[in-house]
């Protein structure tokens, strides 16, 4: 790298940019001492790191630093002593010598060793956190974000998007999840809150005429904590008008691709396309994992009339997994738990062996039916194992994809990057109490025309404009195609069960204006810290994010969540019940 621009009026060079062109020059470094070696009574050796790496330096012993103090060093620049190269540092074939130590900064002796070679509880470096981004991991991980981050932005510039920041306070909306919820201190009684996405404002902007917005959107959601989940997320958020489905999955798939080769110098070739259905059949899940070729097969018509009352079902599936007859009976009687624990009635499965099927059911399986067990997957080998399930189709299929998942035990960050587009979701999902159908995405999501026909009558069957981008069995993100007409949202809604002045009541602001010409319009978000995540290879988004909060959503580093004072609840007009209540 060059150093030039990132010189200042208190160094001349980065720690790591120290180079053999510059010795015999006498240059200042900043940074913080990583390490302090006596070297006898009257010479020591400093380790000093910035953000770039570490350069060696040879100080006066009788200097008082020690690791992690704040130092600026001036020191000539020589060539190590044949024999103590250190091939694995950028700097290692030159040091600072005859050094002056100016001390900016005392410290205490961290908590933790920070050269990332002790194992350190997460508890205690969250805590610490600001102690923690000196460490390589994280600080490689927010470097990277950065680079992507980047990377996305210019892909839309280049598509002709505008960067247009939403309101961070916005009103309460009664659908999608749980939000956090602001009091209003010049409203008493009401409450603004954080947005869980930008989506109604982008639609705005589309009816707006800005045509093509995007924002790197920081969104809030006051939901239970995972690995890929936060209460804070940002997301690639983009909308644009005069558009089809496909137009917004190039728009999507450019700016992932670009990221992608920033953040690891290949770029994919392509992203795999498949529909809700079919993933849904081959793959028991909605965000399919493509890395490995283990898919689920029907068994349905082969088992139609067996006798056996573990496949007494409407649906039987059924996956090879290569090698799995090595299972232990422990380990796949706790696949059978897990299955159980999914929803379905149980799990049969059988070893394949060279003299035929090892399973508590081999024995009362016909020749026809063990042969289509066998033949599974384009036929198994001996060493194989098959797991089934039978159950309701739905059931059956999603059991068995939670099952594939875990036998293949391969980490979301592992292995190569497979993309895949899911389309076609569902634009309804089940009844709700009222006996109405329950929105898939969102009420203001576009029926597939196909399809819009049937939206009163067979609402279930009734496919949407919705897609999903997948990685490695993550999602992404989604987004879908808009509805834009009065008649179809009015059908909707009167599908959905919500009246006209209920609609006006929820919607009215949207409502009102999309009345005065909205033109057509979709959009998407995706998900930079699952994309970041899986790039730096990280099984969880904590470790992509500089300040985030535990599985139990508090900060230890500040304490927070934390009460307010008496005179800031009495400002807001605020009182609780006592807890337990």
């Amino acid at each position: 790298m060059t150093d030039d621009y990132l010189a200042t009026s208190m160094r001349d060079v980065m720690c790591a940019a120290v180079t053999e062109a510059h010795v015999g020059q006498r240059v200042s470094v900043c940074g913080w001492v990583a390490r302090r070696r006596e070297h006898g009574e009257k010479l020591a050796f400093l380790d000093v790191r910035d953000r770039t790496g570490l350069i060696q330096a040879v100080v006066d012993g009788t200097v008082d630093v020690r690791a992690e103090y704040v130092i600026r060093l001036t020191g000539t620049v020589t060539r190590r002593p044949e024999g103590t190269r250190n091939e694995r540092l950028a700097t290692g074939s030159v040091e600072l010598s005859d050094c002056a130590v100016e001390v900016l900064a005392p410290a205490e002796p961290p908590p933790f060793p920070l050269d990332g070679r002790v194992e350190v509880d997460e508890a205690v470096r969250l805590r610490y956190r600001y102690l923690d981004l000196r460490r390589d991991g994280v600080a490689a991980n927010l470097r990277l974000r950065a680079r992507v981050n980047g990377a996305l932005r210019r892909a839309m510039d280049a598509q002709g998007f505008c960067e247009v920041e939403t309101p961070l306070l916005w009103a309460p909306t009664p659908e999608g999840s749980r939000e956090f919820v602001i009091p209003a201190r010049l409203h008493p009684g009401e409450f603004f809150v954080l947005p869980q996405s930008p989506q109604i404002a982008k639609q705005l902007l589309m009816v707006g005429g800005f045509d093509r917005y995007y924002q790197l959107a920081r969104c809030l959601r006051d939901e239970d904590l995972r690995a890929d989940r936060q209460f804070e997320f940002t997301q690639l958020d983009i909308e644009a008008s005069f558009v089809t489905q496909d137009d917004v999955m190039g728009f999507v798939s450019r700016a992932v691709l670009d990221a992608a080769e920033v953040a690891t110098g290949v770029r994919p070739t392509s992203i795999d396309t498949m529909t809700w259905a079919e993933a849904l059949d081959r793959y028991g899940t909605d965000k399919p994992d493509l890395r490995y070729e283990m898919t689920l097969h029907d068994l349905s018509r082969e088992f139609e009339t067996s006798s056996l009352r573990a496949f007494s079902a409407p649906t039987v599936k059924a996956l090879r997994v290569p090698g799995g007859g090595e299972f232990s009976r422990a380990a796949l009687d706790g696949l059978t738990e897990t299955a159980k624990a999914l929803g379905a009635g149980g799990l049969a499965w059988f070893r394949v062996t060279a003299d035929g099927l090892d399973s508590p059911l081999a024995r009362h399986l016909s020749a026809d039916e063990a042969a289509a067990i066998r033949a599974v997957d384009g036929g198994a080998a001996p060493g194989d194992l098959i797991l089934a399930v039978a159950d309701e189709y739905v059931v059956a299929c999603r059991v068995l994809g939670a099952l594939r998942v875990a036998v293949a035990s391969m980490p979301v960050g592992a292995g190569p990057h497979r993309y895949v587009w899911v389309t076609e979701f569902p634009l309804f999902e089940g009844f709700g109490d009222d006996g109405h159908p329950l929105a898939a995405h969102h009420p203001f999501t576009m029926p597939h025309p196909d399809d819009l026909a049937n939206l009163e009558s067979s609402p279930l069957t009734v496919r949407s404009q919705a897609y999903d981008l997948v990685l490695n069995g993550w999602e992404l993100g989604s987004g879908s195609v808009r509805v834009h007409r009065a008649d179809i949202q009015s059908r909707i809604f009167r599908v959905l069960g919500i009246s006209d002045e209920d609609a006006q009541s929820r919607f009215g602001f949207m409502l009102g204006a999309f009345s005065y010409g909205a033109p057509p319009h979709a959009g998407f978000a995706v998900g930079v810290d699952r994309l970041v995540a899986i790039f730096a290879g990280e099984e969880n988004i904590r470790e992509v994010i500089a300040f985030p909060k535990t599985q139990s959503g508090s900060d230890l580093m500040t304490g927070a969540p934390k009460s307010l004072t008496a005179r800031q609840l009495a400002e807001l007009r605020l009182t609780f019940a006592p807890k337990g209540q």
